[in-house]
């Protein structure tokens, strides 16, 4: 817990509680922690909209037999190996310590953060917050983009817990920040910084999100348009063309129709159409983690060069730069505005 609160008294009343919330992380890498994992995420209805009883049984009889050591094998090539964990918790960690410090002397904030699978579960950091005294209560959902897959099944969780509190605190969310200025900001400048260090220029840059299967847009899911307004804006901002920067979908899963073009299908032809130099970036992850590290900067390099691509980087996620760190106390600030 990060304490920004002046009083030492743990129990002093009318303090306001900040919680950020990513995906969430296995323990491990290993079978059973990966299996947990994967059955918690892969269980949410949101996740996964189909019939549930048949799903119960693809999902417990197919997929959590052989995907638990697959997905192990991928955070193998990028896990934290000095603090056993997955590069996904140390970010997050690292971005609420220093959104604990660049809040500092806002209020009396108590800033947390949590998973919204795996750990810390949602819910113990949110009761957690509620006993050291917080009335009010902001959710911070690491999510630039809205989908009920992603957003909604954080509040479902949080709305869960607050099932279980007599005296329920207030609570507010932080809206998707798809198109804010200041996540504009942050990534063209993410963008350039990095394009700086390189020794050679892009032919193109990707864009690429996580994908969503398309009925679910289909069924109201603003999503596709909140990626489509993301990458407009960083291309204005960058004065890009559609060419130069184009939007992709990746991390593709199961046999239905998905977001389209899709990144892998994208990569391994771009050298075909003469592109040599790529650049990609994951306008659509708060952190760096096993999609962006493992599928992109491993998965997608090796498919660039293999069929004829010759220079591949991919820029990291704004993590917990000083960018990142001034956009998100922005986008806090601006919704506690009417509680401090």
């Amino acid at each position: 817990m990060l304490n920004l609160a002046e009083s030492g008294d743990p129990k002093v009343k009318g303090r306001i509680g900040v919680l950020i919330v990513n995906l969430g992380t296995p323990e491990a890498t290993s079978y059973w922690p990966m299996r947990r994992y994967l059955k918690e995420f892969l269980s949410d209805p949101r996740v996964v909209e189909t019939n549930r009883l048949l799903w119960w049984f693809i999902l417990n009889g197919i997929i959590l037999t052989t995907r638990p050591k697959r997905s192990g094998h991928a955070y193998e090539k990028i896990w934290n190996r000095e603090l056993d964990e997955s590069p996904l918790k140390t970010i997050t960690r690292a971005q609420a310590e220093k959104l604990a410090a660049e809040l500092r002397g806002d209020g009396p904030i108590l800033l947390d953060w949590g998973m919204r699978y795996g750990s810390p579960p949602v819910g113990e950091r949110l009761k957690a917050l509620k006993e050291q005294g917080c009335e009010r209560i902001l959710i911070f959902p690491l999510y630039p983009q809205y989908s009920a897959a992603t957003t909604a099944t954080v509040a479902d969780k949080v709305f869960e817990a607050m099932a279980d509190l007599r005296w329920q605190p207030a609570l507010r969310f932080v809206p998707p920040y798809y198109g804010e200025p200041v996540h504009i900001d942050a990534l063209a400048e993410s963008i350039d910084a990095h394009l700086a260090t390189l020794d050679w220029v892009p032919d193109v840059i990707l864009a690429s999100y996580h994908g969503l299967p398309e009925s679910y847009v289909a069924a109201g899911d603003p999503y596709y348009r909140h990626c489509q307004e993301t990458t407009r804006l960083l291309r204005a901002k960058l004065d890009l063309s559609e060419t130069k920067l184009r939007l992709v979908f990746q991390s593709r899963f199961g046999r239905a129709e998905w977001l389209k073009p899709y990144a892998q299908d994208t990569v391994a032809s771009l050298p075909g159409q003469g592109v040599r130099h790529l650049v990609m970036v994951m306008p659509g992850f708060a952190a760096d983690c096993v999609e962006t590290l493992e599928e992109v900067a491993i998965g997608l390099a090796e498919t660039f060069r293999e069929n004829g691509g010759i220079n591949f980087s991919a820029v990291p996620c704004l993590n917990d730069s000083d960018v990142a760190i001034t956009m998100m106390a922005l986008l806090i600030r601006q919704e506690l505005a009417g509680w401090l």
